[in-house]
């Protein structure tokens, strides 16, 4: 078995996955900003904080996948 061999990523997989990031931290965003919204929480802060953050990285990720998404032809 060759080990030296990549796993290719079309193009098109490659703008599926950044959609797919992009969404999940829509939905992590959505999860912080509840989580600052809800009143009677004791660890309100922290939730959102973490949501955020995890949010940020997935936005993060998403752009990268699709900015190599498109310089990819295969």
């Amino acid at each position: 078995m060759d080990c030296s061999t990549e796993m290719k990523i079309s193009s098109d997989t490659g703008k599926a996955i950044s959609v797919i990031l992009f969404y999940s931290a829509l939905l992590f965003g959505l999860l912080g900003f509840a989580a600052r919204m809800k009143m009677n929480f004791h660890g309100r802060l922290e939730i959102s904080t973490a949501s955020f953050v995890t949010a940020a990285v997935l936005a993060a990720l998403g752009v990268v996948f699709l900015m190599f998404s498109f310089t990819r032809k295969v």
